[in-house]
């Protein structure tokens, strides 16, 4: 079978219409199982104290944030290559999906940065490149609304898409290109001898894989939303003009 089989809207939505809900049960399972872990059953930071559990909600929000939008930047690439419809209105269902990620993290962030760093906000390069991320989601949103064609407003899209990766890319990693900011360097990484201590890790990965099944559940069902959304718009304008 062809991956391109899935660029059908039908397959699309049979297909996943039987995995839907395997997904919701996986996502709301490890978010149950990883916040209660985290936030009850592992000990408070030497120095941080309590306030180091908000890294449940914090890393695996921003990474869905980036994450979400270079989903986007592949789901705008196959439409700008391929002309598949399925794979445009992937991107647009994304897009309020990852703005509201972007806005928990910042969020999230500037309540652990406050006893942390003495401020809620400050002008470090990772967060002020979340900033512009979050309004390249907003225009990302409102772009759409704006164009009433559909292929118009997904070539257009497209394009705002990859403009905004190159903040997505800087979100990710902007520490490693400055040395400078008061935001500290990844919380997880592979190439490290020192990560962060498997009491906290072992429950921030099981979070994060939570996370990463909610987008996926959201994700296709609002491009189920979209499809039905654009198959009932393509019957209102037959039926004007006959």
């Amino acid at each position: 079978m062809s991956l391109w089989e899935y660029a059908n809207p039908v397959k699309f939505i049979r297909t996943t219409d039987k995995v839907l809900p395997w997904i919701w049960a996986l996502a709301i399972g490890a978010l149950c199982v990883g916040l209660v872990w985290g936030f009850f059953f592992t000990p408070n930071d030497f120095r941080q104290g309590s306030t180091v559990k908000i890294i449940y909600i914090h890393v695996p929000s921003a990474l869905m944030a980036i994450n979400a939008w270079l989903m986007m930047l592949v789901a705008s690439l196959i439409w700008i290559v391929r002309r598949h419809h399925v794979s445009a209105l992937a991107a647009r269902a994304a897009a309020p999906v990852g703005a509201v990620m972007t806005l928990i993290a910042l969020a999230t962030g500037a309540f652990w940065g406050q006893p942390m760093w003495g401020t809620w906000w400050a002008w470090d390069p990772r967060l002020t490149s979340f900033l512009i991320l979050f309004l390249f989601y907003l225009g990302y949103m409102a772009l759409w609304e704006a164009i009433e064609n559909d292929d118009t407003a997904a070539d257009l899209t497209s394009i705002l898409c990859l403009v905004g990766s190159v903040f997505a890319i800087l979100s990710r990693y902007a520490v490693n290109f400055w040395n400078q900011g008061l935001h500290q360097g990844a919380t997880l990484s592979l190439d490290k001898e020192e990560n962060i201590s498997d009491v906290f890790w072992f429950p921030l990965l099981v979070c994060i894989a939570g996370f990463v099944l909610l987008f996926i559940a959201l994700v296709f069902l609002r491009t189920q939303t979209e499809i039905r959304a654009r198959r009932t718009r393509a019957l209102l304008a037959r039926e004007g003009q006959a």
